[in-house]
């Protein structure tokens, strides 16, 4: 059975005054833009994000951040939507700016494998998730350090073989490419950029076009 996804997203506030809404919609919003990260679709990891943001009398977001999360993939998708949202807000009259708005955002999957994955499964991929990004910076730095002709040659064995136990293959890399692209689409620059140059940094080729094209 195909996985369902579904997201919703609602702000709190902390005072009586009228607040910014999102145009459309904030859950169809989210519905239409939100890109499941990999890992946790994956193992079926879902949870709230909380996200507090501020929104300027023109709609834009800015400090934004996760003030909550799970440390998996679902915190970067969930800032990465409120982000997103920048420009899209209708601000009331006479707005305090410094508001802050707490939006928590709730990832879940319905169908498929998950409805069988217990909360042990869960919680170990959650915890190898948290220890390979430590390994994963590792192999980062290492293809930018030799970009910049940095680097001790003797050491690529050991970062190949890396990549390798962590799955970083060109499967994997193809999949990051296409959730670059659905960025693009979603005219998400600065996500889709950051992906493909993950792809660069894992050691491939297969972004350099793309890093040509939309990320000079």
């Amino acid at each position: 059975m195909k996985k369902i996804l579904a997201v919703f997203l609602f702000f709190i506030g902390l005072s009586v005054q009228a607040q910014p809404v999102l145009k459309g919609g904030l859950d169809a919003f989210i519905q239409t833009n939100i890109i499941y990260p990999g890992f946790s679709l994956q193992h079926c990891l879902e949870g709230k994000i909380m996200v507090s943001f501020k929104v300027n009398l023109a709609g834009e977001v800015y400090t934004s951040k996760v003030s909550s999360g799970m440390g998996i993939d679902l915190d970067q998708e969930a800032l990465r939507l409120i982000r997103l949202s920048s420009g899209k807000w209708q601000v009331p009259e006479g707005y305090d700016t410094a508001y802050v708005i707490i939006a928590p955002v709730s990832f879940s999957i319905s169908g498929g494998d998950c409805a069988t994955t217990g909360i042990t499964e869960k919680n170990k991929a959650i915890a190898a998730y948290q220890a390979n990004e430590g390994l994963t910076e590792v192999i980062t730095n290492f293809y930018r350090n030799k970009a910049s002709g940095t680097f001790k040659e003797a050491e690529e064995g050991r970062i190949i073989a890396l990549k390798q136990e962590l799955g970083y293959d060109d499967a994997y890399l193809k999949k990051k490419i296409g959730e670059g692209q659905k960025k693009l689409k979603q005219k998400d620059k600065q996500g889709a950029c950051e992906d493909f140059l993950f792809v660069k940094y894992m050691g491939s080729a297969l972004a350099d076009e793309l890093l040509e094209k939309y990320c000079k």
